[in-house]
C-alpha cells in the first residue's frame, strides 16, 4: 500500500471511531432527566414588598432552579440587577409564612 492509501484509512479509522465515542457518550433522552424548577411560594413580592396578586396575575420568574412570584413585570428588571438579594428576601418571606 501506498503512503496516501494508507493515510486515507487512517483518517477513516479515526472518523468511525470517533462518530462512535461521541454517539455512545451522548446520553439518549430517556437517561436525560429534567429537573424542574422549585417554588418558592413567597406572597410578597421581594422588589416592592407589594402582596403578589393584588396588582394582577402574579408574575413568575426562574432564577437558580426556583419559582419567584413577583407582583408586575417591572419588578423583574430590578430582580434581575440584584438576584441574590431579592431571591433571599423571597425565600425568608415564604419560610416565615409557613411558619
Amino acid at each position: 500500500m501506498n503512503k496516501i492509501t494508507v493515510g486515507i484509512m487512517a483518517v477513516l479509522v479515526l472518523s468511525i471511531t470517533a462518530a462512535w465515542a461521541q454517539e455512545t457518550n451522548t446520553p439518549s433522552s430517556s437517561q436525560m432527566s429534567v429537573v424542574q424548577p422549585i417554588e418558592v411560594g413567597n406572597k410578597v413580592c421581594p422588589v416592592s414588598s407589594n402582596k403578589v396578586g393584588e396588582m394582577g396575575p402574579a408574575i413568575k420568574y426562574t432564577y437558580n432552579g426556583k419559582v419567584y412570584n413577583l407582583c408586575c413585570p417591572m419588578c423583574i428588571k430590578d430582580f434581575k440587577k440584584n438576584p441574590e438579594k431579592y431571591s433571599k428576601i423571597a425565600e425568608d418571606e415564604a419560610k416565615t409564612e409557613k411558619k
